[in-house]
């Protein structure tokens, strides 16, 4: 008879227990992941993947060891254990590490309210593939269109369970509806591309793939002809497709384990003003139907909402038990963790303040300047904050997008880009990074 996740994670607690580990925390994911991509009216590849993985961390006084495995057999649980037990008593000594004490646990929740679950039942592939082909074909439709790269429409369903030998035990499961396309104009070295998709965890909220493959084209042909933008210091709006990256800079530079490290650029700013006065940055774990929520963390801490900046002023760190430790703070239910590894600290779902106007009145505004939809490339130094990236768009003049550009680079500092970032009010509420459209003044912009 297969076990359910719970009791995947309770026989590994046994198995750690009898290796002789002083406590322990296990976790187990069953998940069930379909695929579908089409090419030229043609199913491309199809891929189905059924399994359950399971993972395993003991502590052993201040050590600790992580194992994980995809055999579930009672014999490989107690060879996890009695390996996991093994390298702990080999691992370097860790004052801070340890599970939540019983009373830091989270006991109750609404797992219903968050509505993580599509009640319908599994598409069935020919369903996943007659979508994709539809996205094909709508974007194929458009004038100019010249190839689609790819067309996919998938499902997933995931339970996944935590258990601990401090008493606690939840879990929960999420689903989640993908339809995507990439669009190709052009050929050679005129040729450009651009992509739409959206994943959404019930199938119901995802929109159509005429959609999809409409809006895919719509962008991919407004980048035709795209060349180089003038060299100088313009004003940039970062697009509402991309702007989160801005945001996640933040995210990433007031995480626990960059601060412990030392190699973080916010380092000696907490409770200094980083953003705009009037812009906060909330985090909030428990939104519905929203990819990113959890009812509690890795640890078995309640999830809430909370301010990571309030007021443009930086609130302080997010952090797991460990780095809330050394920091000799308390943790803010933040640690997440894969099968192989420790917790560590990670945000769910967060919204920044939106403004008022449209991403069209930002562009009117600052007459000449850039609109970034793409980005490849990263150089961010963590310790300063200096900015470069390659960037793709389009290049506005008096207050009109007047034509795409691609091949350019923006550079700046993020302290000072983030204390002069003003929002539009085009953030999509659905997703897990609720970021609007951003107006960034003087950027370094290399172009032609």
């Amino acid at each position: 008879m297969t076990q359910s996740a719970e009791e995947l994670t309770h026989a590994l607690l046994n198995a750690a227990r009898k290796a002789g580990a002083d406590a322990a925390d296990a976790i187990a994911s069953d998940g069930t992941s379909l695929s579908i991509d089409v090419l030229n009216g043609k199913l491309e590849h199809a891929e189905r993947s059924e399994g359950v993985e399971i993972g395993l961390r003991v502590l052993v006084g201040n050590r600790q060891a992580c194992v994980s495995a995809s055999d579930t057999s009672t014999t490989t649980m107690a060879q996890m254990a009695e390996r996991a037990v093994a390298m702990a008593k080999e691992a370097p000594e860790d004052p801070t590490i340890g599970l939540a004490d019983p009373n830091q646990l989270a006991t109750e929740w609404d797992i219903a309210a968050l509505d993580m679950v599509d009640p319908s039942d599994e598409p069935e592939p020919a369903a996943l593939e007659e979508a994709a082909k539809i996205a094909e074909a709508t974007a194929l439709a458009h004038e100019g269109i010249a190839q689609v790269q790819s067309a996919t429409a998938a499902f997933g369903r995931r339970a996944r369970h935590i258990a601990a030998t401090n008493g606690f035990s939840g879990g929960y499961t999420r689903t989640d509806h993908v339809t995507s396309c990439v669009a190709i104009t052009g050929e050679g070295t005129r040729m450009e591309r651009d992509y739409y998709g959206e994943m959404r965890m019930h199938r119901a909220d995802l929109p159509s793939p005429e959609e999809v493959g409409r809006i895919a084209a719509e962008r991919t042909l407004a980048r035709a002809g795209a060349r180089q933008p003038k060299t100088g210091a313009y004003p940039v709006i970062f697009d509402e497709r991309i702007a989160a990256s801005l945001i996640g800079h933040v995210l990433q530079a007031s995480n626990g384990s960059a601060i412990v490290r030392g190699s973080s650029w916010l380092r000696d700013l907490n409770g200094e003003q980083i953003l705009p006065e009037g812009l906060s940055i909330i985090e909030d774990p428990l939104r519905p139907r929203v990819s990113g929520s959890r009812p509690f963390d890795a640890e078995g801490l309640p999830a809430r909402q909370r301010a990571i900046v309030e007021n443009g002023v930086l609130m302080g760190w997010t952090l797991d038990l460990a780095t809330a430790r050394k920091l000799g703070l308390q943790s803010t239910g933040n640690a997440a963790r894969g099968m192989s590894h420790p917790p560590s600290p990670s945000v769910s779902n967060v919204a920044l303040t939106q403004g008022n106007q449209s991403r069209d009145d930002l562009i009117k505004e600052i007459g000449t300047g850039l609109l970034i939809t793409g980005l490849i490339g990263s150089s961010i130094n963590a310790n300063t904050g200096d900015y470069s990236r390659g960037a793709s768009g389009f290049w506005i003049e008096n207050g009109e997008i007047a034509y795409p550009v691609n091949e350019c680079t923006v550079a700046g500092n993020l302290k000072e880009m983030l204390r002069s970032i003003r929002p539009a009010n085009d953030a999509k509420l659905h997703l897990s990074r609720v970021v609007p459209s951003l107006l960034v003044e003087g950027l370094t912009l290399a172009g032609k």
